[in-house]
């Protein structure tokens, strides 16, 4: 009996260190994923100046770059919740989306003095997160090795 359940112990370790792996890769990619959409909103914004389609560009892809900072919300939360990580990134996730709202009003208010440099803060810092937000894979190696 004591040969089973804790057989059963060590499934629901390593079962569990598959879903913290899956959901830190979860929130890792939706990072990438929010940062490089704010690129290319960089990039849409110098094609708005210089060309007809600019503004069209520009705006899609202010709402895909919304949608990426809800995307890196929902990923913030699985990593805490189901996944048994740190609640800090769900600070830093809802800290994003509070300031891709107010980019997004401020693009439409048609306020450029505020909406360009808060588009700069922006992607510096979802670059810093980025950066900062350990691998999936070294995080198993360290996980591993303390075992």
């Amino acid at each position: 009996m004591a040969i089973h359940s804790t057989a059963g112990a060590t499934a629901r370790t390593a079962s569990g260190t598959v879903v913290e792996q899956r959901t830190r890769t979860f929130l890792r990619v939706s990072v990438a994923l929010q940062t490089a959409t704010v690129f290319l909103q960089a990039v849409s914004a110098g094609l708005l100046l210089s060309t007809s389609y600019g503004e069209t560009l520009h705006g899609v892809g202010a709402r895909v770059m919304y949608g990426a900072s809800m995307l890196y919300v929902l990923a913030a939360v699985l990593a805490w919740r189901p996944g048994g990580g740190s609640p800090r990134p769900i600070l830093y996730a809802s800290g994003f989306l509070v300031l891709a709202s107010a980019q997004v009003v401020l693009g439409i208010a048609h306020v450029p003095s505020v909406h360009v440099p808060l588009g700069v803060l922006i992607f510096g810092l979802s670059v810093a997160v980025l950066v900062r937000m350990p691998a999936a894979r070294s995080a198993q190696r360290t996980a591993g090795t303390r075992e």
